[in-house]
């Protein structure tokens, strides 16, 4: 099976960069590719507790709703461990479905995708 790894740095900041890689990795997996997206830098405030809801653009739905779609997918999500430190997140304050990792990690999943789209 094919597999698309999507890197997430952009954060809550800047919330119209925020709702692509959920929607192409729930498609991915509707397409039956494995898809991932890798929360990096700035890009781990999206799955921090809470956040999600806070954003909804236009007639779009919520951000925390797409989320869910995804993940119900299939979607697998993983968070910067590096990055939490960087911004000083505690490991707590993600939601479940985002697995904590190391920077080896990444690696690993770039190497074993078939695409890496960077968002």
């Amino acid at each position: 099976m094919s597999k698309i790894l999507y890197i997430q740095t952009s954060g809550v900041d800047t919330p119209e960069r925020l709702y692509a890689p959920f929607i192409l990795a729930t498609t991915a997996v509707a397409m039956e590719i494995d898809a991932e997206i890798y929360f990096l830098i700035k890009g781990v405030t999206v799955v921090k507790k809470g956040e999600a809801e806070k954003i909804k653009i236009g007639t779009f739905p919520s951000l925390k709703e797409v989320m869910e779609q995804a993940i119900a997918a299939g979607v697998k999500l993983f968070v910067c461990e590096q990055s939490t430190q960087l911004l000083g997140i505690p490991r707590g304050d993600f939601i479940p479905e985002a697995k904590i990792v190391g920077a080896g990690t990444l690696n690993d999943l770039a190497l074993d995708a078939d695409a890496v789209l960077n968002f």
